[in-house]
């Protein structure tokens, strides 16, 4: 049982099944419910609503009427268990929703760390976000979407159930993706196809440019060279050879299961 204590507001409402860390924060009319376990450093801001099952690791910033844990927006899920579990050190800005997992799906959604989640960003069920993601305003991620290390999404940018998107992709405002998105490249449209190498990112991220001109090689295989998916698959996976990014690369399109923007 988690005793009022005086960083957390006398308005806000915290379910005695719920486990919050000492210095967690706790802003005015907040409700936190049964199974929700809050981790140290923590802030979670007026009227925001936190379900359970969920875990949020420390560091975490929940800002003001977020709606974090609740149920999966699925028809098919009948009341079974199934949780949430956030990382350390993620922003979720006003109004975002994230919701749990569905036995159909593993039963768990997954954050990662340091995720940048701005306000009406809606991460449905099932969903797996990697790290240091950036979610810019109103972007949406349908059920069991995947999302890489490093991936940024415009404003207002969907991604459709089952999708994947690669390490470091970049998806620009509006676009609207409906297949699997490569590592390292910049797609944009409705529907999204594939526009460049996401070079900018890259180089901020530290990648020299030797790497970056290696990405690019095997971008225009990919996308350029008139080759068939199975022929670029074959050299993609001789450019490959020794190289970590071509690597990820090559196995994210072998892997590939809705196919690839094209």
């Amino acid at each position: 049982m988690t005793a009022v204590r005086p960083n957390i507001h006398p308005t806000a409402i915290v379910d005695p099944g719920a486990r919050l860390a000492d210095d967690v924060t706790v802003g005015p009319l907040a409700v936190i419910g049964n199974e929700v376990e809050i981790s140290a450093g923590c802030r979670v801001g007026a009227h925001a609503l936190l379900q359970g099952p969920t875990r949020i690791g420390r560091n975490n910033r929940i800002d003001a009427f977020a709606s974090i844990g609740g149920d999966p927006q699925d028809k098919k899920y009948k009341g079974e268990r199934s949780e949430l579990v956030i990382g350390d050190g993620n922003t979720f800005h006003e109004f975002v929703t994230i919701n749990r997992g569905t036995a159909e799906g593993g039963g768990v959604t997954r954050i990662g760390d340091d995720n940048w989640v701005m306000a009406y960003v809606h991460v449905a069920h099932d969903c797996q976000v990697g790290s240091h993601t950036i979610l810019a305003n109103n972007a949406t991620l349908a059920g069991h979407v995947e999302l890489g290390d490093w991936v940024v999404l415009g404003g207002f940018a969907g991604v459709h159930q089952f999708c994947k998107v690669g390490a470091h992709a970049f998806a620009a405002m509006y676009s609207a993706i409906n297949r699997d998105v490569p590592p390292f490249i910049y797609v944009a449209g409705q529907f999204a196809v594939p526009r460049g190498v996401n070079a900018e990112g890259l180089k901020r991220r530290g990648f020299d440019a030797e790497r970056i001109a290696a990405i690019k090689r095997a971008y225009r295989t990919l996308y350029m060279s008139h080759k068939t998916l199975e022929e670029a698959k074959a050299v993609l996976a001789e450019q490959a050879d020794g190289n970590v990014d071509l690597r990820a690369f090559s196995d994210f399109i072998a892997r590939s299961e809705r196919s690839l923007v094209r």
